[in-house]
């Protein structure tokens, strides 16, 4: 992400400079995975601070982020393997249960400047991977 694209906020947990993506950020982010789209189905106005941006898979409409803001903290929704799940939601305090999603296979990230940049882009990432479409096998 780069750096024009990133508020810059105190962290409550170290007291020190740290960097917390925005909402557009995150989104071209996603984007420039292959075959990604966002996507508005619940809102109708998407520039709508409350709108939730899903960003899915173009082949198989599988969501793979979503990036909503609740309690006046912009969040972020991915998919996780269940026992990487219970790993980082013991590692770090801004990982919790996700909203409205199975909490199980699914993780909530508060975007409040805790979790590193490097971090983030690897659990979309893997939760790009984790939903993409099955590959049908040859026999």
């Amino acid at each position: 992400m780069n750096s024009e694209r990133i508020l810059r906020m105190n962290c409550p947990k170290n007291k020190e400079k740290a960097e917390i993506p925005a909402r557009k950020a995150l989104v071209e982010y996603c984007l420039r995975l292959p075959g990604a789209y966002e996507d508005y189905p619940f809102d109708d106005d998407p520039s709508s601070p409350d709108a939730w941006t899903v960003m899915r898979h173009l082949e198989n409409r599988r969501s793979f982020a979503l990036i909503f803001e609740h309690g006046g903290i912009l969040n972020l929704n991915l998919k996780c393997d269940p026992a990487e799940a219970d790993f980082l939601r013991g590692v770090y305090r801004s990982v919790i249960p996700a909203y409205h999603m199975n909490k199980e296979h699914w993780i909530g990230v508060l975007l409040d400047g805790s979790v590193p940049d490097k971090e983030l882009r690897s659990w979309i990432d893997a939760s790009y991977r984790c939903t993409l479409p099955k590959r049908k096998r040859k026999y």
